[in-house]
């Protein structure tokens, strides 16, 4: 996988895990044990539903181990001047002046949806390292790119944001 993981997404992972095996697996196997005495198998949706449960827990937690272990460690230190993962960004978009903010997080935190950007992304990767005032041009693809001003950033603690699940 090699993923680029901070630190703190280490951490994360690592108390899902925990969590996962210390109170999601209790609880799935005792599910098991419960639906597996009420008769017949072959027609017992609860069992088969307490079962898929448990299964998709021991999933998660073998995937989460193994980005943790095949994990490219990245620092999120950046100077106090210049743009790096975890800090929210204002940009300026040049074509239209409109502003959008954004959050520079990881690829396994990234949710557009909710203004994550991942560090890899066309817009991550553009403004990485910039400083306010400075016009980044962000490449979507050959043909395709836009410029941006940063207009503000904040160097914001990690808060948290959820690993993504898949």
């Amino acid at each position: 996988m090699y993923d680029k993981l901070t630190q703190s997404d280490i951490k994360k992972m690592e108390e899902e895990i925990e969590y996962r095996k210390l109170v999601v697996r209790p609880k799935a196997l005792e599910d098991v044990k419960e639906t597996r005495a009420h008769g017949d198998l072959s027609e017992n949706f609860e069992y088969h539903a307490a079962k898929r449960y448990k299964n998709q827990n021991e999933s998660r937690i073998r995937y989460l181990e193994r980005m943790i272990r095949t994990a490219n460690i990245i620092s999120e230190e950046s100077a106090e001047d210049e743009v790096g993962i975890n800090n929210t960004v204002t940009v300026a978009f040049l074509d239209d002046g409109s502003e959008e903010t954004y959050k520079i997080v990881t690829t396994v935190r990234g949710n557009s949806l909710a203004g994550l950007i991942s560090n890899e992304s066309p817009l991550g990767k553009a403004l990485l390292g910039k400083k306010v005032g400075d016009v980044a041009h962000v490449q979507v693809n050959d043909t395709v790119g836009y410029d941006v001003r940063i207009v503000r950033f904040e160097n914001t603690e990690d808060d948290g944001d959820k690993i993504r699940s898949f």
